[in-house]
């Protein structure tokens, strides 16, 4: 996973996109869990106050709901 610092876009607007496309592309199906925030955050190299933003736009966006507990879940469409 490749973070531009230097881009126009914001550190957790890049991932947020490059989840959505693994999420989109079936490399995480619906109903099962994404990366934990502690794994995203290892494979990204960023905080983890801006994994969790990240995936935060995705639960706004819908494409994944997080339960308590239990982990982050792509949503069924």
């Amino acid at each position: 996973m490749r973070i531009d610092h230097d881009a126009a876009e914001f550190p957790f607007q890049q991932l947020a996109a490059i989840l959505r496309e693994r999420i989109e592309t079936g490399v995480y199906p619906p109903g099962r869990k994404i990366p934990s925030i502690i794994d995203l955050v290892e494979e990204s190299g960023l905080s983890t106050m801006t994994v969790r933003r990240a995936v935060q736009v995705l639960a706004d966006e819908g494409l994944v709901r997080t339960v308590p507990g239990r982990g982050t879940f792509v949503e069924r469409r």
